[in-house]
């Protein structure tokens, strides 16, 4: 198979634990790019949050997008144009904080740049590190958001996340996607919003079928793209049900796991084929 199309989780899969692209891995997806592949960057982070990878892979050369905010907004790299956009209403917002305030749980969310909350916690501390935006904090959380979002974050330590996961997900099943990036991270988008829908959406307005696309990440917001894409790859530093719906099991983020897969699935496929 001459595939088109590499779509890469960043935490945890392209990015090593210290935020950085390993040399390997970046001289392997360049390569791919020269060869007319499209590398797609797919991440729960902010659009803002993934623009400096994007960067660094050229990707606004290569004409190519991000997705952001797991599939709640396609960005045209090159363009800055937004092929795709989602957002919850005001009333979903309070809806979600009110829900947060139940389950005594801390909330977050983007409004423009920045990250709005009501209480300092570690969990978006650690937010605010990888996105590289500043927190806001505010009296009223409501009051805070004047406007729809794209998504919103309830986080805390994990194990108490994930009591509130299997809650969420089985109370709000008909409402919202919801899904954890971390272990301390608990998302909620629109209905019907994840890595998956977004990348199908993607490769039809690229003229690109879903066999001819990778897709590659450690989590359970990957899992609809992996399952979507005609090569679903998990990291190996993935958890063991994540591994289990991928169709490969690469090496780890620190041991060049995507570099491994670009190289036998797509530098060296078109090596053979020339």
């Amino acid at each position: 198979m001459a595939y088109k199309m590499i779509v890469l989780d960043l935490d945890d899969t392209l990015l090593r634990d210290d935020q950085t692209i390993s040399k390997r891995t970046k001289l392997a997806l360049m390569d791919a790019q020269e060869k007319g592949v499209k590398v797609v960057l797919a991440s729960g982070r902010p659009t803002f949050g993934m623009t400096k990878i994007a960067e660094e892979l050229s990707l606004a050369q290569y004409g190519s997008f991000i997705l952001s905010f797991n599939g709640g907004k396609i960005t045209n790299c090159h363009s800055n144009q937004e092929l795709f956009s989602s957002t919850l209403s005001l009333e979903n917002v309070k809806r979600i904080y009110d829900l947060s305030r139940r389950e005594d749980v801390f909330i977050h969310t983007y409004v423009g740049d920045e990250i709005i909350t009501e209480a300092e916690n570690q969990y978006t501390t650690i937010e605010a590190k990888l996105t590289g935006l500043p927190i806001k904090l505010v009296p009223s959380f409501i009051d805070g958001v004047p406007e729809p979002v794209v998504k919103i974050l309830m986080v805390d330590a994990p194990d108490k996340l994930k009591q509130v996961e299997e809650k969420l997900q089985a109370e709000l099943a008909e409402e919202f996607s919801v899904m954890r990036s971390k272990p301390y991270f608990l998302e909620f988008t629109e209905k019907g919003v994840t890595k998956g829908t977004s990348l199908d959406h993607l490769i039809q307005a690229c003229g690109i079928k879903r066999e001819e696309v990778i897709a590659i990440g450690d989590s359970y917001n990957d899992q609809a793209m992996i399952e979507f894409a005609g090569l679903g790859v998990a990291m190996g530093n993935s958890p063991d049900d994540i591994k289990e719906i991928a169709d490969y099991v690469t090496d780890t983020n620190m041991n060049d796991g995507v570099a491994k897969v670009v190289d036998k699935f797509v530098l060296h496929d078109e090596k053979v084929n020339n």
